[in-house]
């Protein structure tokens, strides 16, 4: 094989790009993958508000690794929120990237 075939070959564009309407059931799954963020959005919430008694208690108790188990929690619950808030954003953000590599 030629140089320029094998580069041609790389450069070969198989045609594949996301469809909606393709397969049957992509409302069903739509709904279950909203739910299931739903429910972490909540979870977090309470994690959030559990790690914030935490940190409250250890804080008030002297209790020095419990304030600080406290301070991590509420970090990490926060992060969890903006990673599940921004989660269309962020996959919009890539997907939108990645039709741009050619």
């Amino acid at each position: 094989m030629k140089l320029a075939q094998r580069i041609q070959y790389l450069a070969y564009d198989p045609g594949v790009h996301p469809k909606e309407g393709g397969l049957p059931g992509l409302e069903v799954l739509k709904k279950v993958i909203g739910s299931i963020n739903l429910f972490g959005i909540i979870a977090t919430v309470g994690a959030l508000a559990l790690s914030a008694v935490i940190w409250a208690w250890g804080h008030h108790s002297g209790g020095h690794q419990a304030e600080q188990n406290g301070k991590k929690g509420t970090t990490i619950a926060a992060g969890v929120a903006l990673l599940l808030g921004a989660a269309n954003g962020i996959v919009a953000f890539f997907s939108a990237m990645g039709t741009q590599v050619h």
